[in-house]
C-alpha cells in the first residue's frame, strides 16, 4: 500500500499546523530517531516527525526516558532533520535540559536548535516551567507543550497509568493548557488523559492538540513507530493501534539470510563479481 496522497510538498511550519487546526483537517504525527526510518515515514506523508525522549527506550533499551542526555538527543535530531524534507520536525528537550533554570532551558533549547537542525522544541509540564517556555519563544524557537501523562516525572507519578481522571488534576491541566496557548506554544500534546477532558482542551485553546491516548476529538494523534510498527514486543496499551508485524517480518529475513549464507546459497554465482 502506498503512503498518503500528498496534495502539497511545501515544508510544513507551525504556521502550517495552526491552519490545519482552522481547516478542521487532522495532524499525523510519528517519532523518529534515525536517518532511514525518518525519511521513510516523511515521504509517506506526516505532518511532524517528533524525535522523542522515547528514544531512550526505543533506541537506547533504557526503562525510562529519564538517562537519554542532551547530546544524545541533539544527534538523533540531527540524523532525523537530515532525512526530512516536508514534515515538521520537532525535538524533545530531555530531563534535566530545563528543569533547572530559565536562562539554562534557552541555552540548551538553543543547542537543539542549531546542532539537531529543528523546527521546534517540546517540554514536558504546565506553568511550572511557563517562565522558561516564554524565555525559548522570546529567543525565537517555536515550543510544543506537553500535558498530562508527563514520562519524565514517571518516579513522581508512581506509574503510567491515566493522568487527570480526579476533579483538581483535570482542573488544573485545563488551566495549564490555557496558560501554554497563551504564552504562544504552537501545539500541545495531552498523553493519556480522558477523552473528554482533551476535547475540551481542545475547544478552548487556539492551538492544536495532538493526542495519544486521549481519544479522536484532539486535532491530531501521535505514536512511537516502533510500537505502531510491531517492532516494540510485548508492550500494547489500549490505545495503541499496531499497523504491521515488523519484528516477525524481520527476524523471518534475518532467519532467511542466515540459512542461505550456511548452506552455501548467498551470495549466488549472478551475485558474484
Amino acid at each position: 500500500m502506498a503512503g498518503y496522497l500528498i496534495t502539497d510538498n511545501k515544508k510544513i511550519t507551525t504556521k502550517r499546523f495552526a491552519e490545519l487546526k482552522q481547516n478542521g483537517e487532522k495532524i499525523a504525527m510519528l517519532t523518529a530517531y534515525d536517518f532511514t526510518t525518518a525519511t521513510i515515514i516523511d515521504q509517506a506523508g506526516v505532518d511532524c516527525v517528533l524525535i522523542g525522549d522515547s528514544a531512550s527506550n526505543v533506541m537506547c533499551g533504557n526503562q525510562t526516558t529519564l538517562p537519554i542526555t542532551l547530546d544524545q538527543m541533539i544527534y538523533h535530531a540531527r540524523c532525523v532533520s537530515n532525512g526530512v524534507k516536508r514534515a515538521l520536525v520537532l525535538c524533545d528537550m530531555p530531563f534535566g535540559s530545563y528543569q533547572s533554570s530559565r536562562e539554562e532551558g534557552i541555552r540548551n533549547a538553543v543547542r537543539i536548535m542549531k546542532e539537531g537542525l529543528v523546527d521546534a522544541v517540546k517540554i514536558e509540564g504546565g506553568v511550572e516551567y511557563l517562565d522558561t517556555i516564554k524565555g525559548i519563544l522570546d529567543a525565537g524557537i517555536p515550543v510544543c507543550g506537553h500535558l498530562g501523562l508527563t514520562p519524565q516525572s514517571v518516579h513522581k507519578f508512581g506509574g503510567y497509568g491515566l493522568r487527570a481522571k480526579e476533579k483538581a488534576e483535570a482542573e488544573k491541566l485545563l488551566s495549564d493548557a490555557k496558560a501554554l496557548d497563551q504564552a504562544g506554544c504552537f501545539a500541545i500534546v495531552l498523553e493519556k488523559v480522558p477523552a473528554n477532558l482533551a476535547e475540551q482542551v481542545t475547544k478552548v485553546v487556539s492551538c492544536p492538540t495532538i493526542g495519544i491516548g486521549a481519544g479522536s476529538a484532539t486535532d491530531g494523534q501521535v505514536l512511537v513507530y516502533a510500537d505502531m510498527l510491531g517492532l516494540t514486543q510485548g508492550f500494547k496499551p489500549k490505545f495503541l493501534r499496531i499497523y504491521a508485524d515488523l519484528a516477525t517480518q524481520i527476524t523471518d529475513a534475518v532467519g532467511d539470510y542466515v540459512r542461505d549464507v550456511k548452506d552455501v546459497k548467498y551470495p549466488s554465482e549472478e551475485e558474484s563479481y
